[in-house]
């Protein structure tokens, strides 16, 4: 049997010698820092702009992490490269062949990848926080005020909780194209739609995505009645991640490789 800081080890030289799966992650700093401090900006010199009602609503925080939209693009990516990319390239066979215990090297390799993606979506978060407050000016919000700490450590557990569920979901899909080719319509495209679309939405509001993001906001949504708040609705993202994590275990016990 291999032990356990073996497989681990062998999981973070396997992702950190693959350039594109250090690059997904890296982008989706870049990206999301770079966005939210442009939308924080415009926002500081369009002030005058906007209507009472929006600025009496305006949510300084959630602001900053506008570019999380975009950036969760390559959290996307990252967490289906981190294993489907074994079976198109042949290694899980080997993978399989070197570590037998298929519970010990998919629960390593899920490790690494949450490990990584939560540091990163930390860093990303407090960044692009402070960062974005700066550039709005006097219209900011202080990392002390009611409910920001939690929104900024949310939106890093939001990044972790999306790359495992996309670690999970792979694991079952097995091939990048199909997880790519299902994931990013599905976050991209039927999820925002059918979020505005009203006789759906209310099923909507409990995708991951829409659920999860919760945990981000400060000020509530103007007409926005969901049954859960913001930690419920990353509670509601993390049930969602279990799901695809058992799959996606289950699919690698079952099939060969």
């Amino acid at each position: 049997m291999a032990a356990a800081s073996a497989v681990l080890q062998s999981e973070w030289t396997k992702i950190r010698s693959v350039r594109s799966t250090i690059w997904t992650l890296a982008l989706a700093f870049i990206v999301t820092v770079a966005l939210g401090a442009v939308i924080c900006l415009v926002f500081n010199n369009t002030w005058g702009d906007l209507s009472s009602d929006d600025q009496a609503t305006f949510d300084p925080t959630a602001t900053s992490f506008f570019g999380m939209q975009l950036g969760q693009l390559a959290l996307i990516v990252f967490g289906v490269l981190v294993i489907s990319s074994e079976y198109s390239t042949g290694m899980i066979r080997t993978s399989l062949a070197a570590v037998p215990q298929r519970s010990a090297f998919y629960a390593s390799k899920v490790a690494v990848a949450g490990a990584l993606a939560l540091v990163v979506g930390m860093a990303t978060s407090f960044v692009v926080f402070f960062l974005g407050q700066a550039l709005l000016g006097s219209h900011s919000a202080d990392i002390g005020d009611p409910g920001v700490l939690r929104a900024v450590v949310g939106a890093g557990l939001y990044m972790t909780l999306l790359v495992l569920l996309c670690v999970g979901a792979a694991s079952m899909l097995r091939s990048p194209m199909l997880g790519l080719g299902i994931l990013m319509p599905f976050f991209f495209l039927i999820s925002p739609i059918l979020a505005n679309v009203p006789k759906v939405q209310t099923v909507a509001r409990y995708f991951p995505d829409q659920a999860g993001r919760k945990i981000m906001q400060v000020v509530p949504d103007s007409g926005d009645h969901v049954s859960y708040g913001p930690w419920g609705g990353i509670l509601i993202m993390a049930v969602w991640v279990a799901v695809a994590l058992l799959g996606g275990y289950v699919v690698l016990r079952q099939r060969d490789a």
